[in-house]
């Protein structure tokens, strides 16, 4: 493949899942990681992906401000800063794909369980105590540090605690604006953005443009019982997608 048709692959992968992303406020790196590695090998692929949810979230943070529960956002943080570290030391000790299988598993069978609620409304709604929901987040920390992909685990979360979509997107858009930030610099120590990820990550910006342009416009137009089912198919794609990458 020449490489003006692998960056024009991995563009058309980068304007739909950050397309996605701009609707709903989570989902581009993991819907896009099995793409843009095969593409542009694992760690260039992943910084680069990380720099690009960094940036769109960061743009939805800034015009959507008003928009942010900051109340809900430090509990969330909160949570997630705590399992953080036990995540990164799991990294290094042990083996992560059994947990990643059994994640991919838990992601796929809540998310259907909450599309099944949605599409037939006389099951009656299953309401997340708030216990649970701060255990999600404890583990969304937790796996974070494992995968950098614990976000599944906190939209379960945030679909409860914050229904509506504006509220929704622009909170949990400012939580990886914070987690990402913290990844980026911790890129920037170590010196591992090089030329061909800056290159690379400058090919994409007009591809990530389009997208937040085109999620923009949908964000708008989507309706809110629609979007909780886009939250929730997305959730079950993600969960698809990380078991069989």
């Amino acid at each position: 493949m020449t490489e003006i048709a692998t960056v024009f692959l991995a563009g058309f992968v980068v304007f739909v899942t950050h397309a996605l992303e701009a609707i709903t406020g989570f989902g581009c790196t993991v819907l896009a990681l099995p793409f843009i590695t095969a593409l542009f090998g694992v760690k260039q692929g992943v910084e680069v992906l990380t720099i690009l949810a960094w940036i769109l979230s960061l743009y939805i943070v800034i015009t959507k401000h008003k928009d942010i529960a900051w109340h809900e956002f430090g509990k969330i943080l909160a949570f997630v800063l705590a399992g953080l570290p036990i995540g990164m030391y799991l990294f290094h000790h042990v083996d992560a794909a059994p947990l990643k299988r059994v994640l991919s598993y838990f992601i796929i069978v809540a998310a259907s369980i909450q599309l099944v609620q949605f599409v037939f409304p006389k099951v009656g709604q299953i309401r997340m105590p708030k216990a649970v929901g701060y255990v999600l987040l404890f583990l969304g920390g937790i796996i974070h540090g494992i995968f950098s992909s614990g976000g599944p685990l906190i939209v379960l979360y945030a679909s409860q605690s914050l229904p509506e979509k504006g509220r929704f997107r622009a909170t949990l858009c400012l939580l990886w604006v914070t987690l990402n930030s913290i990844i980026i610099g911790s890129y920037v120590f170590s010196s591992s953005i090089t030329q061909p990820v800056a290159t690379k990550t400058l090919a994409m910006l007009p591809f990530l443009a389009a997208g937040i342009v085109a999620g923009e416009w949908a964000h708008q137009r989507v309706k809110p019982d629609t979007f909780k089912v886009l939250i929730f198919s997305t959730l079950l794609l993600t969960g698809i997608v990380m078991l069989v990458a």
